[in-house]
């Protein structure tokens, strides 16, 4: 069964700020985890994963009782700690939203 792929309001605005071509290897990257989402790398919780584009890095979370992929934050090798330290501290919040997506599709 496939994954359906929802991205956070933040996400989006990281989005904007990118190249068109990393833009483009971004949304390749959503049919990519509708069909595999554990396809990144694990961080701290085998539902917390990220996929290296170039010198950038998606973070997202996968939720496997919703079939979700909630694709979260956008970060280059510097701020890298600090999204994933950020991710974390929004794991309800982010969790909240997923559910009612869920609930909405």
């Amino acid at each position: 069964m496939s994954y359906a792929v929802f991205t956070t309001s933040t996400f989006e605005k990281e989005m904007e700020d990118l190249e068109k071509d990393e833009q483009e290897r971004i949304i390749k990257l959503y049919s990519q985890l509708k069909e595999n989402p554990r396809s990144g790398d694990q961080l701290r919780y085998d539902f917390f994963r990220e996929k290296r584009i170039k010198e950038k890095r998606v973070y997202y979370l996968v939720y496997d009782d919703l079939k979700i992929v909630l694709m979260v934050a956008i970060s280059g090798k510097k701020d890298q700690q600090k999204t994933i330290n950020y991710v974390i501290s929004y794991f309800d919040e982010f969790r909240e939203y997923a559910e009612s997506l869920s609930k909405n599709n």
